[in-house]
């Protein structure tokens, strides 16, 4: 008997309301994670092996030039005296590389003068050729150009040794899909979903360093209690990362300090001797990397004990003061002055076109150290002599530059006051 409409229609709706255990969502994630793990191990993969490859070559090229380099020596005294047989034994005795296809020996008109051949140089390895390197080396004997050295290799053992590592390489992609597939079917989207997203939230906590951030519980069960612990604890990362801020900026501001009594003079707020002892160097080191010209000018202050006898320290810290202002303003960008104790300072001048230009320094400071210094309504009778010594001219390092404008000093102190001289006056 025929099944009627109604009964048809009843049928489906029963079918319609029974759950169906149907793997398409599953499968559907299962290929969508699939794919973006096959895609991230192929470019991961792809990348390592073009670095691989990269400095594989690299290393081998420079070995290669390392190897020709040394050959180019041991042939130059061969090719001075044109004794080709014993060209022909460096170059066979040469032949260990087991890449080397090709070695020959110019003369310095273009004639060759031997050369060695592998028998593999025509032969082929494999479908593809591998690629090749070439090195020319120029050889020289007594200062003298007598021919270049050419070295060819083929990269047969490296090419093959990727090509092994790329089979295993997709070798261990389609056993780590398969391993992936079976175990993608085994998450569940509803309970996957809070994990994923608590993940994502670890993430932007760790990139952003924002540690007010929370998770949000769907549900308190195993994966809700997990957000809820996981907040208390970015709470406490919270506040004992504000302390440590805090902490650290207290700290930083001390050190900050303590650095700047260290290194600098409290009077005149200049750097001391301590923080010229090590500048001095440094710039020493700058001009003899870039081959340039520097300055170092010993300045000590005319008069300024009769200051301090007869109108008090009081005056005398006055005057140290105005005149570090005075000197100060008169410098360029990049000098450094600095006071070394009681009337005595020291300007470093690097980046010197000429001396002539430190001379006109020592001139201005002299004239801006003389100009009328008024301490209390008493005119203060200050000047300033400076000695004057150059790096590399007058010294080949710091010590000696410093012992040069100690000279200059002398001779300037010699010479009477208010005046400059250069070290070689005190040589003269």
């Amino acid at each position: 008997m025929g099944e009627s409409d109604s009964d048809r229609h009843a049928s489906r709706l029963a079918r319609a309301a029974r759950p169906r255990a149907s793997p398409s969502l599953v499968r559907r994630l299962t290929t969508l994670n699939l794919a973006v793990l096959v895609l991230t191990l192929l470019l991961t993969v792809l990348l390592i092996a073009s670095l691989t490859w990269k400095a594989a070559v690299q290393r081998q090229t420079d070995a290669a030039e390392l190897a020709a380099g040394l050959l180019a020596n041991n042939l130059a005294s061969m090719v001075a005296f044109n004794d080709l047989e014993a060209m022909r034994a460096e170059l066979a005795g040469f032949s260990f590389r087991p890449d080397l296809v090709e070695l020959r020996l110019l003369a310095a008109d273009g004639r060759v003068l031997v050369e060695w051949q592998s028998p593999k140089l025509q032969a082929q390895t494999g479908l593809l050729s591998a690629p090749e390197i070439e090195i020319r080396e120029t050889i020289e004997f007594k200062g003298e150009v007598l021919g270049q050295l050419q070295l060819r290799e083929r990269l047969d053992i490296l090419t093959r040794s990727m090509l092994w590592l790329s089979l295993t390489a997709g070798i261990v992609i389609l056993l780590a899909s398969l391993v992936a597939a079976a175990a993608s079917r085994l998450v569940q989207r509803r309970a996957l979903a809070p994990i994923v997203e608590l993940g994502r939230l670890a993430e932007q906590v760790a990139a952003q360093q924002d540690y007010g951030l929370r998770a949000q519980v769907h549900r308190l069960d195993e994966v809700g209690r997990l957000a809820q612990r996981f907040n208390e604890m970015l709470a406490r990362i919270e506040v004992a990362q504000e302390q440590i801020n805090q902490r650290l900026r207290l700290e930083q501001q001390a050190g900050q300090q303590f650095q700047q009594l260290a290194h600098h003079d409290s009077l005149t707020q200049l750097p001391n001797r301590l923080f010229f002892q090590g500048a001095i160097r440094e710039m020493v080191s700058r001009a003899q990397a870039s081959q340039g010209l520097m300055g170092l000018m010993f300045i000590d202050l005319d008069n300024f004990k009769h200051v301090n006898d007869n109108h008090g320290h009081d005056a005398g810290d006055e005057v140290l003061r105005v005149v570090a202002r005075r000197m100060s303003a008169v410098l360029r960008r990049g000098d450094l002055l600095c006071r070394l104790g009681g009337d005595e300072f020291a300007l470093l001048l690097p980046e010197l076109q000429h001396v002539a230009v430190a001379e006109q320094m020592a001139q201005r400071l002299i004239s801006s150290v003389r100009e009328p210094l008024v301490v209390g309504g008493v005119l203060m009778p200050v000047g300033a002599t400076v000695g004057l010594a150059f790096f590399p001219t007058d010294a080949q390092d710091a010590d000696g530059l410093l012992q040069a404008a100690d000279a200059a000093m002398y001779a300037a102190k010699r010479a009477g006051k208010n005046c400059y001289r250069r070290v070689a006056h005190a040589q003269g």
